[in-house]
């Protein structure tokens, strides 16, 4: 099962109610720390690492270079806090709690910069609580899944778009890299880990060797240290670079590898030759998880413990092809390569030649404007425009509204940044793209329902990886012409050339076609009778108008009553008032 815990705080006038302790330990789930009015309960299977006097953490902790560490954490320095020391010296997925006042009525909570364990909070009359899983909450009485709509119609306008509120009422998140402190009834949040950061002019490196090594070293480092944890590991694997270099990693793991890629039954989808490729090379067993058109399904329980909608009509499919194939196998946890587009500063505009004029001048900037005529296969006058253009305009909007579908009364709606769209004079362009691109790797793990059963590991969202990748600035990652290029230059070594000089990319657009002329009309039906409709979020006359009209693929609504009926189907399966009735089985 996934990590789980939850954290009860009280203030000095309310004592931690007896039934919560009862009922988490008949769940399961034991208490790993207390102090008065603080108790932290852990579920089993969960590690824990105890700071004598200081607090627990929870999750998994490596040292920099990469050895876990296990049992306690002796920290007695004054000169720095536990978090910052936490932060410089050792990276994983974790969350800390430290008590903060004498009585416990006080506490801290960091959660590490991956992400990687959830975690949210809510301050309620029946109680104040730090949780991974806000199912363990709503059981014990002290929240509820009531639809915070505000927020639905802003995940409408601004889909996939991570901030510290959730779709549930009354519950929040609190983000990766930072920081929670919960006094009395009160709480605040403070950003500790920022990817600006590593993106200051005194941390970027300046020679593409240099870059090479460390973002090789990085990478090598955190799949190594992760696979050597579980020991036992299903690889999702594209062939695609970045879960083809995750493999090449794995192979230098004392771990044991299995590979599994997707197959659905649609022209375009089918990787296998590459994947077979890079699993060949590594000697790693290679097998098939199919996707069916069958079981691709826009009503079906999301994910227990998700709190905004994420969990897509692909995601369905591909998540109980996983499992189903990880269920067969004896597997300790499961790999990807997500992310590894925004790690890789895989922007396809022309901000890196721009950030190349800005930061070193006319040589730097004329040779990434060869490398982006390169890359885009355009001539150099169309490559220096866009680049000139690109310095004139800045860069694009850290997150771009999507109205179709929507009430167009409701559109204009305030937009409710990620800590980290806080964007620092004369930060680059490219610097703030690829910086909102990370924001976002977040939705990733909200659409994993297998992560439920094994710990899903995205080894490239790891804090040194970050960090490693951050440091280089964006035209580095297109030297030669190529995208992800010093990526591809670290692993030129240990990668097929077929799959290291690889220039296309998978894509499902054909299979979300297929799914579209077999659905279109029940999609329709379910988001005009549902109860986005209901509450006025959507503008039915244009659901009307689609479902009147011929079927036209290039329409860009058709991709969007995917996202529209994700976010219905979200809905429909929170508390609150009733749902609208479903739709038979053979309707979906």
């Amino acid at each position: 099962m996934g990590y789980k815990f939850i954290a009860l705080v009280s203030d000095g006038n309310q004592e931690i109610p007896l039934v919560n302790a009862g009922a988490l330990e008949a769940l399961g789930m034991k208490c790993c720390l207390t102090q008065d009015r603080l108790h932290v309960f852990v579920a089993s299977g969960t590690p824990t690492i105890l700071v004598p006097g200081r607090g627990l953490l929870i999750g998994h902790l490596f040292t920099l270079s990469g050895q876990p560490v296990t049992g306690e954490l002796i920290f007695d320095r004054t000169d720095k806090s536990l978090q910052t020391h936490l932060l410089d010296s050792f990276w994983g997925e974790y969350v800390v709690v430290e008590p903060q006042q004498a009585d416990g009525s006080g506490a801290r909570f960091l959660r590490d910069p991956s992400g990687g364990l959830p975690c949210f909070y809510g301050l309620h009359s029946g109680g104040r609580f730090v949780t991974s899983s806000v199912s363990i909450a709503c059981d014990l009485g002290l929240c509820s899944r009531e639809v915070d709509w505000d927020f639905v119609m802003h995940a409408l306008v601004y889909p996939y778009l991570r901030s510290e509120r959730t779709a549930l009422r009354g519950i929040r998140e609190l983000l990766q890299g930072c920081s929670l402190d919960i006094r009395g009834g009160q709480a605040s949040t403070t950003i500790i880990w920022s990817p600006w950061t590593f993106v200051a002019p005194n941390r970027r490196l300046t020679s593409t060797r240099e870059a090479t090594s460390i973002v090789r070293s990085a990478v090598s480092l955190a799949v190594k240290a992760w696979a050597e944890i579980d020991r036992s590991i299903l690889l999702e694997l594209s062939g695609g670079l970045d879960s083809s270099i995750v493999a090449a990693c794995l192979r230098e793991a004392d771990a044991r590898t299995i590979c599994c890629t997707m197959v659905a039954p649609v022209p375009g989808t089918d990787e296998r030759q590459y994947a077979r490729q890079v699993a060949d090379h590594h000697q790693f067993e290679l097998l098939s998880a199919d996707i069916d058109l069958e079981n691709a399904r826009f009503e079906f329980p999301p994910p227990q413990d998700s709190t905004v909608p994420g969990m897509g009509i692909l995601h369905h499919p591909v998540d109980s092809a996983v499992a189903a194939l990880a269920g067969t196998l004896d597997v300790a946890s499961l790999f990807s390569g997500a992310g590894g587009d925004s790690i890789f500063c895989y922007l396809r505009g022309a901000t890196p030649a721009a950030d190349a004029f800005k930061e070193r001048g006319m040589s730097a900037g004329i040779t990434a404007i060869r490398d982006l005529s390169t890359l885009h296969q355009c001539s150099l006058t169309q490559a220096g425009r866009l680049a000139l253009r690109k310095l004139i305009r800045g860069p694009k909007p850290h997150w771009k509204p999507v109205h179709e579908g929507v009430d167009p009364t409701r559109r204009s709606i305030p937009f409710d940044a990620h800590p980290w769209f806080d964007t620092p004079e004369n930060a680059l362009p490219g610097d703030q793209e690829r910086i909102s691109d990370l924001a976002g790797t977040q939705s990733f793990r909200d659409g994993v329902a297998r992560s439920a059963r094994w710990p899903m590991r995205y080894p490239l969202l790891s804090q040194p990886v970050m960090e490693a990748c951050l440091r280089v600035p964006t035209w580095m990652w297109i030297a030669g012409g190529r995208n992800r290029s010093i990526a591809r230059s670290a692993f030129s070594d240990a990668l097929p050339s077929g799959v290291l000089n690889r220039r296309s990319k998978g894509t499902y657009t054909r299979y979300y076609a297929a799914i579209h002329d077999r659905h279109r009309d029940a999609m329709l039906s379910f988001l005009m009778d549902g109860m986005l409709a209901s509450r006025g979020l959507l503008d039915l006359d244009e659901l009307r108008r689609e479902a009147a009209s011929a079927h036209h693929p290039e329409r860009s609504l058709n991709t969007r009553l995917f996202d529209l009926c994700m976010v219905e189907n979200w809905v429909r399966h929170q508390g609150g008032p009733s749902a609208p009735r479903r739709l038979p089985a053979s309707a979906v």
